[in-house]
Protein backbone atom coordinates (compact mmCIF):
# COMPACT_ATOMS: atom_id res chain seq x y z
CA UNK A 1 0.00 0.00 0.00
CA UNK A 2 1.47 3.37 -1.05
CA UNK A 3 -0.02 6.58 0.33
CA UNK A 4 0.58 10.32 0.38
CA UNK A 5 -1.83 10.90 3.27
CA UNK A 6 -2.13 10.03 6.96
CA UNK A 7 -3.24 6.49 7.85
CA UNK A 8 -4.87 5.10 11.00
CA UNK A 9 -5.04 1.32 11.53
CA UNK A 10 -7.08 -0.12 14.40
CA UNK A 11 -7.44 -3.68 13.12
CA UNK A 12 -5.32 -6.38 11.49
CA UNK A 13 -3.06 -5.68 8.51
CA UNK A 14 -0.39 -7.76 6.74
CA UNK A 15 1.79 -6.43 3.93
CA UNK A 16 3.85 -3.37 3.05
CA UNK A 17 2.99 0.27 3.84
CA UNK A 18 4.72 3.30 2.29
CA UNK A 19 3.52 6.76 3.31
CA UNK A 20 5.07 10.20 3.02
CA UNK A 21 2.94 11.29 5.99
CA UNK A 22 1.99 9.92 9.44
CA UNK A 23 0.85 6.39 10.24
CA UNK A 24 -0.89 5.65 13.54
CA UNK A 25 -1.51 2.15 14.86
CA UNK A 26 -4.43 2.17 17.33
CA UNK A 27 -4.73 0.13 20.53
CA UNK A 28 -6.55 -2.66 18.67
CA UNK A 29 -4.08 -2.57 15.76
CA UNK A 30 -2.12 -5.74 14.92
CA UNK A 31 0.24 -5.06 12.03
CA UNK A 32 2.71 -7.45 10.43
CA UNK A 33 4.37 -5.31 7.80
CA UNK A 34 7.38 -3.47 6.53
CA UNK A 35 6.55 0.20 7.11
CA UNK A 36 8.13 3.30 5.62
CA UNK A 37 6.70 6.64 6.77
CA UNK A 38 7.58 10.13 7.87
CA UNK A 39 6.18 9.51 11.37
CA UNK A 40 4.89 6.34 13.02
CA UNK A 41 2.88 6.30 16.26
CA UNK A 42 2.21 2.88 17.82
CA UNK A 43 -0.40 2.12 20.47
CA UNK A 44 -1.02 -1.48 19.37
CA UNK A 45 1.36 -4.13 17.99
CA UNK A 46 3.75 -4.00 15.03
CA UNK A 47 5.96 -6.85 13.81
CA UNK A 48 8.30 -5.98 10.95
CA UNK A 49 10.88 -3.58 9.57
CA UNK A 50 10.21 0.12 10.21
CA UNK A 51 11.89 3.06 8.51
CA UNK A 52 10.72 6.54 9.55
CA UNK A 53 12.02 9.95 10.57
CA UNK A 54 10.23 9.61 13.92
CA UNK A 55 8.88 6.52 15.71
CA UNK A 56 6.85 6.84 18.91
CA UNK A 57 5.88 3.76 20.94
CA UNK A 58 3.11 4.68 23.36
CA UNK A 59 2.49 3.10 26.81
CA UNK A 60 0.41 0.21 25.42
CA UNK A 61 2.46 -0.14 22.23
CA UNK A 62 4.69 -3.07 21.32
CA UNK A 63 7.15 -3.38 18.44
CA UNK A 64 9.02 -6.50 17.42
CA UNK A 65 11.58 -6.12 14.62
CA UNK A 66 13.92 -3.46 13.29
CA UNK A 67 13.49 0.30 13.62
CA UNK A 68 15.55 2.70 11.49
CA UNK A 69 14.82 6.28 12.52
CA UNK A 70 16.31 9.66 13.40
CA UNK A 71 14.10 9.86 16.49
CA UNK A 72 12.84 6.97 18.66
CA UNK A 73 10.56 7.68 21.63
CA UNK A 74 9.41 4.88 23.92
CA UNK A 75 6.97 5.85 26.65
CA UNK A 76 6.96 4.13 30.03
CA UNK A 77 5.48 0.61 29.63
CA UNK A 78 6.00 0.70 25.86
CA UNK A 79 7.81 -2.40 24.61
CA UNK A 80 10.47 -2.72 21.89
CA UNK A 81 12.10 -6.06 21.06
CA UNK A 82 14.62 -5.95 18.24
CA UNK A 83 17.25 -3.75 16.64
CA UNK A 84 17.36 0.03 16.42
CA UNK A 85 19.40 1.88 13.79
CA UNK A 86 19.86 5.64 14.21
CA UNK A 87 19.88 7.59 10.96
CA UNK A 88 20.40 11.26 10.27
CA UNK A 89 17.24 13.32 9.96
CA UNK A 90 16.56 15.30 6.79
CA UNK A 91 17.44 18.48 8.71
CA UNK A 92 20.78 17.01 9.89
CA UNK A 93 21.61 15.93 6.33
CA UNK A 94 20.98 19.48 5.06
CA UNK A 95 23.20 21.00 7.78
CA UNK A 96 25.98 18.53 6.92
CA UNK A 97 25.58 19.27 3.20
CA UNK A 98 25.66 23.04 3.80
CA UNK A 99 28.76 22.84 6.00
CA UNK A 100 30.69 20.84 3.37
CA UNK A 101 29.88 23.41 0.65
CA UNK A 102 31.60 26.31 2.44
CA UNK A 103 34.72 27.63 0.62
Amino acid sequence: MSLSCNLYIDGKFNGIINSSKEISIGKQGEVQADIKANKLIIQGFVDGKISAESVEIKADGKVKGTIESAELIIESQGIFEGTSIVKKSAQQKQITKDSTLKP
